[in-house]
């Protein structure tokens, strides 16, 4: 008896299995978008590319056009619901910025993914408003981190002031007039003292950083990705974020760590070997433990993972059903 089931089980069709994700792949993502005018120059394009990055106008027209579209729909259709709210409790319409998070490894391309929605959302009917803040300007100084402890823990989460980025977010939320969030110097490599990035009540805000999409340390408190409209993560293979870090720090050694202000001006002799050693090391010691432990566990709570495969192009998109 116990065979005969089996065999009839072995003829079963197999099942899908299911999924909280639309699988999208990059042919049929890129129709979604067929007709639409690409609102960017190729010289607008290449002042977005970020070091390594190989963003080009069929990347931008066949990933970044559709993605611009869908982000349209959600935040038209949540200021909607926002009115309709006002009206439904005899208020004032109080709708607040439609806040946009970007999350992702260390060179990954998040960087040049945010410049680049930031201005595909900027051209939006009725010239919306958009501010860029990156979650850079929430370390800790790094006299602080020092203090901690933490100066070789720097991009985890521990290093961060989550309580001043909570608020922050709170305040845009929350439609304040203007929210005030702390300026990074990537030259200094550190927190540039009583400079700051003011937000003036824009009508979208993309956060964008490594930890963005953390859980909440305890479950008082609440969890940044609360404050979210939209998630977004950019994915790629291990091996190949790898890669891309090492080709970055050998175009930054050429280039930014020449600058004599540079915080990392005592790489810029490094010899080529030199420099992939070093790169390497702070790949295998810092960013790597920090995209295992902390960053890729969180690319579950993202509503659209972006899927890169080996030479920076998405490949596929991967879009949370409502």
């Amino acid at each position: 008896m116990s065979e005969m089931f089996a065999d009839d089980a072995a003829t079963l069709p197999a099942q899908t299995p299911l999924s909280l994700y639309r699988e999208i792949d990059r042919a049929e993502w890129a129709h979604l978008a067929a007709g639409t005018t690409l609102p960017l120059t190729e010289t607008e394009i290449v002042q977005i590319r970020g070091l390594g990055d190989r963003l080009d106008m069929a990347e931008v027209r066949e990933v970044y056009l559709p993605l611009s579209g869908l982000l349209s729909l959600y935040a038209t259709a949540t200021k909607r619901l926002g009115a309709e709210t006002s009206s439904f409790l005899r208020d004032d319409d109080s709708t607040t910025p439609f806040v946009i998070a970007v999350a992702g490894s260390v060179a990954v391309g998040k960087s040049t993914i945010s410049r680049l929605l930031r201005e595909l959302v900027s051209r939006w009917p009725g010239t919306p408003r958009v501010e860029l803040v990156t979650t850079d300007g929430f370390l800790y100084p790094n006299a602080e981190l020092e203090r901690r402890g933490l100066m070789d823990r720097k991009g985890f989460p521990e290093s961060y002031d989550r309580r001043a980025l909570v608020n922050f977010l709170t305040e845009v939320k929350s439609g304040a007039a203007e929210v005030r969030a702390p300026f990074y110097s990537h030259m200094r490599y550190d927190i540039v003292p009583d400079a700051h990035t003011t937000i003036r009540r824009p009508d979208v805000v993309i956060v964008e950083g490594l930890n963005v999409l953390q859980p909440s340390p305890s479950p008082s408190e609440m969890a940044i990705s609360e404050l979210f409209d939209f998630s977004i993560y950019v994915d790629a293979d291990t091996s190949h974020i790898s890669d891309w870090y090492v080709e970055r720090f050998l175009a930054l050694r050429r280039g930014a760590f020449s600058n004599p202000n540079s915080f990392f001006n005592v790489f810029a002799h490094l010899t080529d070997a030199e420099a992939v050693r070093m790169a390497l090391g702070f790949w295998n010691d810092i960013n790597l433990p920090n995209l295992e432990e902390n960053v890729l566990p969180t690319k579950h709570q993202a509503k659209l993972v972006l899927e890169k495969g080996a030479d920076h192009a998405v490949e596929r998109v991967l879009l949370r059903k409502l």
